[in-house]
């Protein structure tokens, strides 16, 4: 802890290996299960996979370390930990505004995360019904969905934006289940749920992939992801693995500042970081191995984008054996996913609301849920009765798209990278260099290449992202 800084947090994790879970399902979620088999499909494979991979270790891993290392050295939430460090180093306290941008980004993150968590729980329902249905008829081992259409299969996600009522009883479900469990406490409720959760995440990630290795094309699943075609690897294919680095292992969002500060000093931080970035960056890839078989088995368009999850493999799994019951553990899977991340996500906001207004954990983790969940419904309903309502009319890369749409793309095209470049500038250039170099307990060369990709290689990187993110049109000349 820093010299001077305010003692803002008594909670603690119980052990390394509980933060590192914690930390891994803050990281692993609806972007390495959802996001990135949409990325990697639509953008030709390999070619992203590899460029994917290099965003990572090269930018991923040393902000992760900054954002680690920021927490537990201002033993706080993610504002006052920012502003401690600062004290400590001799520089404005005005630092603390991008710990504001990661309480901010990770609320309104939340509200519609939770709603397609909510899509989660609503699958979750077809497939388990859908399962005692075949064990009834005595056919356990049959396809999902039997006797209905690919029309019908597709059009159900529709039927769901349609059917208001239960659109937001789905998401008012998710929110309550991911407030109960932070307002239990880091020990009695985030640490408890990890080390049930991701376990069981694991199991099922592995069983999965097992289960698609054997019933359906592996192989070409390889060579999809494997294989690179440096033709595809355009301006735009880049940006968006640079982008899925970010988003993926939840920086700028104040979770893995949060949860730093409840890091015991003897964890090296260092080591740890790494092993969240290669459990992040492995469920990615072998959600990717999970899916893509499944999808070439079945005939289905990797390339089919957002859908690929909700109506492509409900269709793949109608036509696999085993299907009800493997259509039923995937989407246990992706809720068990979505749970990790969302409780990291309300738990930065959580956290600094209890230090601002001195209310009890319980008290403020309702108060601050229940503000998420208000918005979340807005959320919900643009996607039907309210698809007409603009946030920003004003701002041409808003001016068309809905509530959820802007929610969407303003945190992770303005606030997520804005924050990220400032973690960048302020651990590489501004904050004490003893105190940083004390808390990543790099020695040597390592130490050394922390030093310069944080200073140097990430704050270019992550601007571009931001560059192009406000000004997509720059993009687009590029690769023109």
């Amino acid at each position: 802890m820093v010299a001077g800084a305010q003692t803002g947090t008594t909670e603690g994790w119980s052990s390394r290996t509980a933060f590192v879970l914690a930390a891994v399902g803050a990281a692993v979620g609806l972007g390495n299960l959802w996001r990135f088999p949409t990325l990697a499909g639509e953008s030709g494979g390999g070619a992203f996979v590899a460029v994917y991979v290099g965003c990572v270790i090269l930018i991923g891993l040393p902000l992760v370390l900054s954002e680690i290392l920021i927490g537990r050295a201002g033993r706080s939430d993610a504002v006052d930990s920012v502003r401690n460090v600062a004290k400590a180093s001799g520089i404005s306290e005005k630092w603390q505004i991008f710990g504001w941008f990661e309480i901010i980004a990770a609320f309104f993150i939340l509200t519609f995360y939770s709603v397609v968590a909510g899509w989660v729980i609503y699958y979750i329902g077809v497939m388990l019904g859908d399962f005692f249905s075949a064990l009834g008829a005595g056919e356990p081992l049959r396809g999902a969905l039997a006797g209905e259409t690919s029309e019908q299969i597709t059009g159900r996600m529709g039927a769901l934006f349609e059917n208001v009522p239960m659109l937001v009883a789905m998401h008012t479900l998710f929110m309550l289940i991911t407030i109960g469990i932070v307002a239990q406490g880091v020990t009695d409720g985030i640490e408890k749920a990890a080390m049930f959760l991701m376990p069981a995440f694991f199991v099922l990630l592995v069983l999965i992939t097992i289960y698609g290795a054997f019933t359906g094309d592996f192989g070409r699943a390889v060579e999809f992801l494997f294989t690179p075609d440096f033709s595809k690897l355009t301006p735009p294919v880049i940006n968006e693995a640079l982008g899925q680095a970010l988003f993926s292992m939840s920086l700028g969002s104040a979770a893995l500042m949060t949860y730093g500060a409840y890091v015991s000093r003897d964890t090296k931080l260092g080591p740890t970081a790494g092993m969240i970035g290669f459990a992040d960056t492995g469920v990615a890839i072998i959600a990717g191995l999970m899916i893509f078989p499944i999808v070439f088995a079945a005939g289905l368009d990797p390339a089919g984008g957002p859908t690929l999850v909700f109506q492509s493999l409900p269709i793949a799994f109608q036509n696999m054996p085993a299907g009800s019951l493997i259509g039923l553990l995937f989407f246990v899977l992706v809720f068990f996913a979505a749970l990790t991340s969302s409780i990291s996500l309300l738990e930065g906001p959580t956290a600094w609301a209890k230090e601002a207004f001195g209310w009890s954990r319980s008290k403020t983790a309702w108060i601050v849920g229940l503000c998420i969940y208000v918005v979340g419904i807005a959320c919900a309903l643009s996607l039907s009765i309210w698809s007409d309502v603009r946030l920003l009319p004003f701002w041409d890369i808003f001016a068309d798209q809905n509530i959820f749409d802007t929610i969407d793309g303003f945190t992770g095209k303005i606030l997520l990278p804005t924050s990220a470049f400032l973690t960048a500038i302020f651990v590489g250039w501004r904050a004490d260099r003893k105190l940083v170099d004390a808390e990543t307990g790099l020695q040597g060369g390592t130490l050394a290449a922390f030093r310069f990709l944080v200073a140097w290689v990430c704050p270019i990187a992550v601007g571009l992202i931001l560059l192009f993110g406000i000004f997509p049109e720059l993009l687009t000349a590029i690769s023109g």
